[in-house]
Parts: C-alpha cells; sequence; structure tokens
C-alpha cells in the first residue's frame, strides 16, 4: 500500500512538475532541493512510474555512499509499501538486494561506473540520477563525464538528472548542455547559532589526528545542549575514530547515544533513520548526515567545525583521508538539520571572527585526490588523458602524470597510455589499481583465499585494537566477532570469486601476508636501521612504536604510515614482516645495478652499487669511473655548492661583474654570466679543465677569471673593446687611476673630493653615468651624486661647510670646477 500521506508531505513535490517538464524537452536536468524534501526518494519513484500514475521506467539513484543507498531504497520501498528487493532495490560493493520486478535501483556511484564500463549503453535503463552532486566526489563527477558521453553517442533518449542539496547549480547546468535547473523550496525553520568555542588552545589537525581537547570539548558541548535545548541532539564529528572517543567521554547522560558512519551495522542505522519516541537520542555522525541522510528528531546539531577530505599521500602510495575545516557550505547544510521540523539550534565549536575565513565550498576530489584509479577508468573508457571528459575541472596534469606512472609499473597501461587486458581486467575489480595488483599477483604466489584475504585488510584499514602486525591482524579478522570482522569477511568472499583457482598457495601465512602487502606497496618495503627505524624504498623514513613486534624485523612492507607535523619519519600503523627475496621481486621495477658517480657529502663519490631505490642492498668502490659520469657529477656538485668551487681572485670577481653590467646594458653579444647561465654553459668556458678534474680540490685550482675570458665576444672584435666599454679603473683628473665597481645597478667611483676638482660632468662607462662617491680627505663618504655639476653647483657648498675645519690642511675652493685636482695637503702641493 502506497503511503500517501508520507508522499504528501515531501516538499519536492511542488517541483516534480517542472522536473518532468524539463526531461521531457531536453533530457536533463538539474534540481536543487534542500536536505529532507524528498528529492533521493520522491522524484525516483515519480520518474519510474510508482507514484503519479506515469510510464514505468527503469531508474538508477547514484548515491555517493553505501548507507545513504541502502538508506535510500529502504525508504522509497516502504513508501510505497513494500521492502528493499520488490519493485524498489540497492546495489552496493559486496551486497544486491533486487528482483525481477525492480524499476528502482540504488547504487553507489562507484557500482554504477562498473556497470557502465562493462555496458555503457545502459540497456534497459531509461533515467539516471547523480545524487547529492554539490559534494563533487570523484566517482560521481566521472560518472556524469561517462553518461554524457553515452547520450551524445548512444543513448540521446537517456534521461540525465544531476541532483543536488545547494543551489550552486550553474556549472552542472553548464555541462547538462545549459539544461534547466529546477529548484524546490524546503520546509525551513529558524536556526539560533550559538558560538562555542573551546576555552583553552587547540592544535590545528593534522593527517587523521585530531587534538583530544577539541573532542572533550565538543563533548561538554554535547552535555551543555541536552542542558539547555529540548529535542535530540546531531553531533557532527570528523570520523569513526573521533565518534568513538566522544561517544566514550558522554557515557552516563540522560540520552541514547547512537553512531551514524559507512562502517555502523544496518540496524543501528535504521535505527537512527527510524527516529524514537522513547527519550531523548545523541546522534554522533560523520559528513553522511550532512545531506545524504535525514535524522528525524533533531532539534540540536552540535558541530565540531572538521571533516575528512581525501589528499594524495605520496607517503601511502593511495589516496588518503585527512582531516580539514569544513567549508562554509558545510556548516550551513550541517546547520540546517536543527530546523527540519521545527526552530532549533546550532552549537559551533570555533570562534564566530573565524568563519567568514573557512573555504566556501569544500574541495573537489579531483583536484586533491590520487588519480590512479580514475586514471584506470578513463584509459578504460577509451580516452588515456581526460582531454575528452566533460567534467567541471579537469584533472592536474601533475596528478595524472604521477597516476600513469603507477599504471604503467603495474602493467594496466601501455608506454602509451591505452588499457591493457590486464588493466582491464583490474579496473572491474572495485579496488584501487595497487590492490588489484596485489590481488592478481599475490593470488598466483600465495593462492587466491590468502591473497583475498591480505587484500580486504588492505582496502579497509583494520581497528587500531588489531595492533600494527598486518599477519597478527590477519589472524584476529579470522576469528573475531566485531563488526569490522564481518565486513572483512564479507569482501574476502567477493574478492575470492574474482581469483577463484588461481595459484595453489603453500607456506606459512606471514610469508604471504608480507608478500602480498608488498605486492601492493613497492615503494614501501623497508629495511631496518636499527632501534626501530627503516628506510623505505621510497626515501622516507620509517619508525615503530615503541614495543612493537616488529621491531626486530630485518625488513618490512608497510601497509600503512603516516607522518607527524615536523617528525623526520613517517609512524609505521600497520605492516608485514618481508625477507629481501621478497622486498626484490616486488619492488623489481625500483631495482638499479650499476656504476653510481655523484655528488654527496661535498665531493664526487664514484662506486658500484645496486639498490632497491633509496634501500641500497650492496656498495663497493669504483676505481676508475667514467670521465663523463665524473664530469656530470662536479657539474651537479657546483649546481648544489656554487660557482664558489671554483678558484675566483679579486680580478676574476670584477671581471664577472662587468660582464654582467655590460650584458644588462648592452645585451648581446655581452654574455650572461649569472649562475644559471654558466652551469647551462660550462662546456663553453671550464673547458679543457673540468673534463681533467676528478674531485672538489681540482675545481679549486681553476682560474675563473681565465676560464670567464673564453666567454668574451672574440669572433664579433667586440672583446677588444671590454677596457673601452667597461674599464677596471677610470683616470680621474688628479692623475689617480680608481678602480670602478660594478657590482651593483650603477658602476660606482669612490673618490677624494678634491681629486675631481676641474670635473665638470660626471664619467660615464657604456653610456651609463657611474655613481660617485665622493670621499674627504680622510677617506670616509661625504656626498653621493650622479650628477658632478648639479653636486658643484647645489651640494658642494654644504660640504665645504661642513668638513673645511674638519681637514684645514685640505683645498677648499670656492668654486672647486676652476681648480686644479689635487692628492695633496696644500703643503704638499707647494
Amino acid at each position: 500500500m502506497i503511503r500517501t500521506d508520507a508522499l504528501d508531505q515531501l516538499p519536492v513535490r511542488t517541483a516534480v512538475p517542472a522536473l518532468e517538464r524539463a526531461l521531457d524537452d531536453r533530457g536533463a536536468a538539474v534540481l536543487c532541493a534542500p536536505p529532507g524534501t524528498g528529492k533521493t526518494t520522491l522524484v525516483p519513484l515519480v520518474l519510474a512510474g510508482l507514484v503519479g500514475g506515469g510510464p514505468v521506467r527503469r531508474v538508477v539513484v547514484a548515491e555517493p555512499r553505501r548507507i545513504a543507498a541502502r538508506a535510500a531504497a529502504r525508504r522509497m520501498a516502504w513508501l510505497v509499501g513494500e521492502r528493499a528487493g520488490g519493485r524498489v532495490g540497492f546495489t552496493v560493493r559486496g551486497e544486491r538486494v533486487v528482483g525481477p520486478g525492480t524499476v528502482v535501483e540504488v547504487v553507489t556511484t562507484g557500482v554504477l561506473l562498473q556497470r557502465l564500463q562493462r555496458d555503457q549503453e545502459l540497456a534497459g535503463v531509461d533515467a539516471v540520477i547523480i545524487d547529492e552532486c554539490h559534494e563533487r566526489h570523484l566517482d560521481a563527477d566521472t560518472v556524469a563525464a561517462f553518461l554524457l558521453d553515452v547520450r551524445e553517442a548512444i543513448r540521446p533518449d537517456l534521461r540525465l538528472v544531476a541532483a543536488s542539496a545547494t543551489t550552486d547549480a550553474e556549472g552542472w547546468a553548464r555541462l547538462l548542455g545549459d539544461a534547466p535547473v529546477v529548484e524546490a523550496r524546503g520546509v525551513s525553520h529558524p536556526v539560533e547559532v550559538v558560538w562555542a568555542p573551546p576555552a583553552g588552545p587547540v592544535r590545528p589537525p593534522h593527517g587523521m589526528r585530531v587534538d583530544p581537547a577539541l573532542l572533550s570539548h565538543v563533548a561538554s558541548t554535547v552535555r551543555r545542549a541536552l542542558a539547555e535545548r529540548d529535542g535530540d541532539v546531531l553531533c557532527f564529528l570528523p570520523g569513526v575514530g573521533e565518534i568513538g572517543r566522544v561517544a566514550g567521554q558522554l557515557a552516563g547522560v540522560a540520552a541514547e547515544v547512537l553512531q551514524v558512519h559507512g562502517r555502523a551495522p544496518a540496524a543501528v542505522q535504521d535505527a537512527v533513520l527510524a527516529g524514537s519516541s522513547e527519550g531523548r537520542r545523541v546522534v554522533l555522525a560523520t559528513s553522511v548526515a550532512e545531506s545524504s541522510l535525514t535524522v528525524p528528531g533533531v532539534r540540536v546539531v552540535v558541530d565540531s567545525g572538521l571533516a575528512r577530505e581525501p589528499r594524495t599521500d605520496h607517503a601511502r602510495g593511495l589516496s588518503a583521508l585527512t582531516t580539514v575545516r569544513a567549508s562554509q557550505a558545510a556548516g550551513r547544510q550541517r546547520a540546517g538539520r536543527a530546523g527540519r521540523e521545527a526552530p532549533g539550534t546550532v552549537y559551533r565549536c570555533w570562534e564566530q571572527a573565524e568563519d567568514g575565513r573557512l573555504a566556501r565550498f569544500p574541495s573537489p576530489e579531483i583536484k586533491v585526490a590520487d588519480l590512479t584509479a580514475f586514471a584506470l577508468q578513463a584509459a578504460c573508457w577509451g580516452d588515456p588523458d581526460a582531454s575528452g571528459l566533460a567534467l567541471l575541472d579537469p584533472p592536474p596534469a601533475g596528478a595524472m602524470g604521477a597516476a600513469r606512472e603507477v599504471l604503467t609499473a603495474v602493467g594496466a597501461v601501455d608506454a602509451r597510455g591505452r588499457v591493457t587486458e590486464r588493466g582491464v581486467r583490474m579496473s572491474r575489480l572495485g579496488l584501487h589499481p595497487r590492490l588489484a595488483r596485489a590481488l592478481l599477483d599475490g593470488a598466483a604466489e600465495v593462492g587466491g583465499r590468502r591473497a583475498a584475504e591480505v587484500v580486504a585488510l588492505l582496502s579497509e584499514e583494520p581497528p587500531r585494537e588489531y595492533g600494527d602486525d598486518l599477519a597478527v591482524a590477519l589472524r584476529t579478522a579470522r576469528r573475531g566477532g566485531d563488526g569490522y570482522a564481518a565486513r572483512w569477511r564479507q569482501e574476502v568472499r567477493r574478492l575470492s570469486s574474482s581469483v577463484a583457482g588461481e595459484g595453489g598457495g603453500s607456506g606459512p601465512d606471514d610469508g604471504a601476508v608480507g608478500l602480498v602487502a608488498a605486492l601492493a606497496f613497492p615503494e614501501r618495503v623497508a629495511r631496518a636501521r636499527g632501534e626501530g627505524a627503516f628506510l623505505m624504498a621510497s626515501g622516507t623514513g620509517a619508525q615503530l612504536r615503541d614495543g612493537s613486534g616488529l621491531r626486530n624485523a630485518p625488513w618490512l612492507a608497510v601497509a600503512v604510515a603516516d607522518r607527524p607535523a615536523h617528525a623526520a619519519s613517517a609512524r609505521v600503523r600497520l605492516a608485514a614482516v618481508v625477507d629481501e627475496d621478497t622486498a626484490r621481486t616486488a619492488a623489481g621495477h625500483l631495482r638499479f645495478a650499476g656504476e653510481e658517480v655523484r655528488w654527496a657529502d661535498g665531493d664526487v663519490v664514484a662506486r658500484r652499487v645496486e639498490r632497491l631505490g633509496a634501500v641500497e642492498l650492496s656498495v663497493r668502490p669504483l676505481r676508475e669511473p667514467a670521465p663523463e659520469l665524473v664530469r656530470g657529477a662536479l657539474v651537479e656538485g657546483l649546481r648544489r655548492e656554487g660557482l664558489g668551487l671554483l678558484r675566483w681572485t679579486r680580478d676574476a670577481g670584477q671581471l664577472r661583474e662587468r660582464l654582467a653590467f655590460l650584458h644588462r646594458e648592452l645585451g648581446a653579444p655581452w654574455p650572461e654570466v649569472s649562475d644559471g647561465a654558466l652551469l647551462d654553459r660550462t662546456g663553453q668556458w671550464l673547458e679543457p679543465e673540468l673534463s681533467r678534474a676528478r674531485r672538489r680540490s681540482d675545481l679549486a685550482r681553476i682560474d675563473a677569471g681565465q676560464a670567464l675570458r673564453r666567454l668574451l665576444p672574440w669572433a664579433t672584435g667586440e672583446a677588444a673593446r671590454l677596457d673601452e666599454l667597461a674599464p677596471e679603473r677610470i683616470e680621474v683628473p688628479s692623475g689617480s687611476r680608481v678602480r670602478v665597481e660594478y657590482g651593483g645597478a650603477q658602476p660606482v667611483l669612490a673618490v677624494k673630493l678634491q681629486e675631481l676638482f676641474g670635473l665638470r660632468e660626471t664619467p660615464r662607462v657604456a653610456g651609463v653615468p657611474v655613481l660617485v662617491h665622493l670621499l674627504s680627505p680622510a677617506g670616509r663618504p661625504a656626498a653621493v651624486t650622479a650628477d658632478l655639476a648639479s653636486f658643484w653647483r647645489d651640494g658642494y657648498r654644504a660640504v665645504r661647510a661642513e668638513l673645511r675645519g674638519r681637514y684645514p690642511k685640505h683645498p677648499w675652493p670656492e668654486d672647486p670646477t676652476t681648480v686644479e685636482a689635487t692628492r695633496f695637503t696644500k703643503r704638499a702641493r707647494r
């Protein structure tokens, strides 16, 4: 029996006629509706013809999270008086609840990606709704791009709806070919904002770490909200760990404390979404409750102000979540949950002044996440560089380049970036390509079942209480009765079916675990350096915690590590013991064996070395290194430590300054002599001395000034004009030859004032007036001028008045332009 009363209460119903008209006219539309208006539940039912009397159509709804997909399907099934699996069903990774009569199927965007790769036509599907597209998840962006390709090429009849909980819809409308934007108004009650910052200092989040002081403050704010306001409390926290810690601090409150996140048992999720008439509830939730789920009964929101976003973590080799300040848009969404059913209150655990400095929207995943899986999807779609995909934001070139390197290393794409048969198979496993490589290659070595067990551990990190030894964690999961172990067993069954019958598998578990982990993360095989310290092949140090049972291992395959702020080494959270042979097998593509001549520790080091990435396996001195390698090492030394390694006399330094001046003022053919320019032209001015050198001390014997003269424009004859255009010295009226300094922005001539008597105009070099530093008889600065005539006319009187009494033995004529210059005192002149 269709629950008409509940359907009639959904505010989105007023926008449904406009949405249907838009789809009839254009085949695509953007639907903007606030959370709780029914866009996720009523709209699919109407488009499928299950309510409203329209023709029956097959509709697929793509949700960003498994918990939202299950909840949406169950809610729609309840609205039409059924259980999930009838006319409304769902499919998420490892679970499929559909029947022969299913016309509305809710899937995760990941599942829809897999389906599109197998069947681009989406045979039998009439409409696709991409829900929560404002969250800018990478899978959702990719699904939209693929569906637009399908509509344009083979299925112009396929209807497409981008559903958003915000009004920032212009970009999606342009992407869908200037599709109409249909807006639904929600029932919104006023929400009072209470600013509740911590009383003491709180360290900002770093990586996955959240300051315990902030979590304690959040827990106390929940208690305050329970005392000051009525109704259920919804508290937003960044992740499962923080939810557990706050839940522990809320023991004894006069309310039922529930936890909502992707790992929560289905029974708990159902209880939260069903509401309760008995007593008050405190619901601790991740951002899944911002828009994907509606929690009834909530009158108060406590917002920690934190969220988790993916970032490319090169130390882990996978896209890792990191804790960030939640955006302004997320803050509005969270606050709105308090005003869904009645006036409410939001307690924000930060200063009001900070709010305006927060990011306006969450970062699009395509801009910040590891793109290896995306690049494989694009390659399978036939567009390896994703240049032909309709995306709101193009993928960063650097991240795509790094992704292609990984895909090439695991054999998923060829040298030209085209997907291989192996790559196609990897893309269909529903795993990151690194883990897909570990499953396929590991199955051949240790058997499909054991490879699946280890990969399932790596795909969802086990709880901290399982320890840091991956082999021990495997045994704990096998006998465990907790929620993680149940999900792990389900994933093992799924993965095992993908590699059934592959590999025999023998030997102890520990060796198998280590091999599979090393195959997934070859850059993180690590050799011991003592005291629980290791060096990974990537070059990053790794440190085990005190008391770890892995501290005596000679080699590790590091599965999970993070790097605390300002720490020199990564902190190992999960690893497996391996031996050197396993490390060589897994990281074979990182092996290097041969002559290595480089600049290290201030000199040329020549040796024959074998290594895995940064881990040296064997080293022997190389007595007769190839001259070209030595030369390259010396140039590397010059680049690192500078041209000061050469012998620079004062004359050599001044020659360089003169040449720099001429290049700046006259240009060609006078050479550029900056460090970068000289290092790029070593063959033109440092030969043959550089090729004869073997070590640092040989560089110190090279006369830089003599070498620089090789760069003078001898071929054009201009070299002969060096002393004319940029003379070392200028003869002044007294007869002295005074050195010109070319090191500054303007040539400088520092000379005693009396030696310039009778000189009416400023001397010039290469047409540029010198900057004259006029000195007292004692050689101290008296005045500076680039216009000597002006100085004699206007400035000299003041200098004369100040210095005549101090230096009475020297001439101080009233008109210095009419007297003879001198180096001497008045008596010496006589």
